[in-house]
């Protein structure tokens, strides 16, 4: 069974950056688009950026300008750069895989932002 695997989550002082990483476990998995969602406590999981297999790219509002999404094909990897990270960030941050068949969640990774 594939397994979504993230990491790069932290704690980090507002104003600071921190990089996530996602990844399938397996080979062979051909992942169409890919996002990272969020869950603040007490909140509802949101979108904060997606990527499709051609790099066509969608942000959330509330960090346009701030996150870059981004993936390398031949690692099947996205990434999430996030700059100048404000305490409203704080939350567990989930990895989305979509492939043809299925689609597959991470554990999540916390990020915590310091005021």
């Amino acid at each position: 069974q594939v397994r979504v695997v993230e990491s790069g989550g932290g704690l980090v002082q507002a104003g600071g950056s921190l990089r996530l990483s996602c990844a399938p476990s397996g080979s062979g998995v051909s992942i169409r688009t890919m996002g990272w969602y969020r869950q603040a406590s007490g909140k509802q999981r949101e979108l904060v950026a997606v990527i499709t297999s051609g790099g066509s790219t969608n942000y959330a509002d509330s960090v346009k300008g701030r996150f870059t999404i981004s993936r390398d094909n031949a690692k099947n990897t996205v990434y999430l750069q996030m700059n100048s990270l404000k305490p409203e960030d704080t939350a567990v941050y989930y990895c989305n895989l979509a492939s043809l068949f299925q689609t597959m969640w991470g554990q999540g990774t916390q990020v915590t932002v310091s005021s």
